[in-house]
């Protein structure tokens, strides 16, 4: 049977949905089910599996606080789904809304990086780090996660654990543009000689990034320390107190594999 359908989702609960980093695979199953089809052709349609498929749906249902799919069980074709007004009404939203995106990028074209694409993603995390996706593969074959390896504009190479499912959502594919986000308290500042990068297999903190000390915030027991990239960008960890570096001195950041988060906000 079907769930009853609530009333339309606000604005902004619609604007949540559409600010969640790189929405289009999930906007394309949700598409895909509105023009008539089930949810395991929307997944192979879309080039995701159907758990992703359903991570999709039940993600931007989620950040909109509405059914947008309501889903039949049993009968003679062995159910289906459907989606609701909500649904429609977040799909006329995202195409309305690519319209007036492509018409403002078309006003700013070649005054502005291509990276800038991710302004629109808010999030309490400071670090933000435009890359580019080199690879993905799992540990094993019959893994569910997902390593990520990025490099950055300065060439240092990242790698980020994600599930199969987010990686086939964002379509992390090599060559794609993608945000890496962190949060400070994960991130470990120090001077010294830059350390090998370690086994990422194992999760250690196999992430380094290299820098010139650019703040310094001293506090009781550690001290917050901003990092001028090579290669550009900021990035922002801490360092026990007190950290006796300089502004100007070389340092490096590092962090866990798991503390990185993988966006796309082209």
């Amino acid at each position: 049977m079907t769930s009853p359908s609530r009333p339309h989702a606000p604005a902004e609960a619609l604007s949540r949905a559409l600010d969640d980093g790189q929405t289009d695979k999930r906007l394309e199953v949700l598409r895909r089910i509105a023009g008539g089809v089930s949810i395991s052709q929307a997944a192979r349609d879309a080039g995701i599996s159907y758990k992703a498929a359903w991570q999709a749906i039940d993600t931007l249902s989620n950040l909109c606080g509405r059914q947008l799919v309501t889903r039949t069980v049993g009968g003679a074709g062995g159910g289906g789904a459907t989606v609701t007004p909500e649904g429609r009404e977040l799909l006329a939203l995202a195409d309305a809304l690519a319209q007036a995106r492509a018409q403002v990028l078309a006003r700013f074209a070649g005054r502005w990086p291509a990276r800038a694409g991710g302004l629109g993603l808010r999030t309490s995390m400071r670090n933000q780090l435009p890359c580019e996706v080199q690879a993905g593969e799992p540990a094993t074959p019959d893994d569910p996660m997902v390593m990520i390896r990025l490099r950055t504009a300065g060439g240092a190479l990242l790698a980020a654990s994600v599930t199969r499912e987010s990686a086939d959502l964002l379509a992390l594919q090599p060559g794609s543009p993608a945000l890496v986000l962190c949060k400070a308290t994960a991130v470990q500042v120090q001077t010294g000689a830059l350390p090998a990068a370690g086994d990422a297999t194992r999760g250690a903190a196999v992430n380094r990034l290299a820098g010139r000390i650019d703040r310094i915030a001293r506090g009781q027991q550690r001290d917050e320390v901003v990092l001028a990239l090579d290669g550009g960008g900021q990035w922002v960890g801490f360092a026990p107190h007190p950290f006796t570096a300089r502004r100007g001195q070389r340092a490096w950041a590092g962090m866990d594999m798991a503390a990185l988060v993988v966006a796309r906000g082209d």
